[in-house]
């Protein structure tokens, strides 16, 4: 019995060698970053304007630009449509710093709570203003004339309506 094992395990074939396994591509970690180096590095300089205003009316001028200027791509272009969704009338104080410190509706547009929220996100959002600097605070009221794309004017920059 021990022959016919022998003469049995002469007769097999070696198993065949095993399918080449890909090789992991080696990767080497980012280096860290260092915090000397990066505190080193000048932070980018923040512009904040001045206005000139010496009124109210003539602040909510430079107020309405800057609105705009940050929401380039929500504002309404041309004439707008006659019936709009929603129409607001808010009053905003600005501080010596253009920083945004009180809001409050003069005539809210209750019917679409979300473009209420929206409007003050807006406004909240685009702080700082331009500086006061001939007034020191100024509280200025604007009207927001808003389409139901989500697109606005400001009354002080509008562009007329149909």
């Amino acid at each position: 019995m021990a022959g016919t094992a022998v003469l049995l395990a002469s007769c097999s074939s070696a198993p065949p060698p095993a399918p080449e396994q890909p090789r992991a591509a080696v990767v080497q970690p980012a280096p860290a970053e260092d915090p000397v180096a990066r505190s080193a590095q000048p932070a980018p300089a923040m512009v904040i304007k001045t206005s000139a205003a010496t009124n109210p009316r003539a602040y909510r001028q430079d107020a309405a630009q800057h609105l705009y200027a940050l929401n380039q791509e929500r504002i309404w272009k041309g004439r707008m449509p006659p019936l709009l969704y929603a129409i607001g009338v808010l009053q905003v104080e600005v501080d010596g710093q253009g920083q945004v410190r009180n809001l409050s509706w003069m005539r809210a547009p209750r019917h679409a709570p979300e473009v209420i929220a929206e409007i003050e996100r807006t406004v909240r959002s685009a702080a700082p203003y331009p500086v006061p600097a001939r007034m020191g605070k100024v509280v200025y009221t604007d009207t927001w004339l808003w389409h139901k794309s989500g697109r606005f004017q400001l009354d002080t920059l509008t562009e007329g309506q149909d």
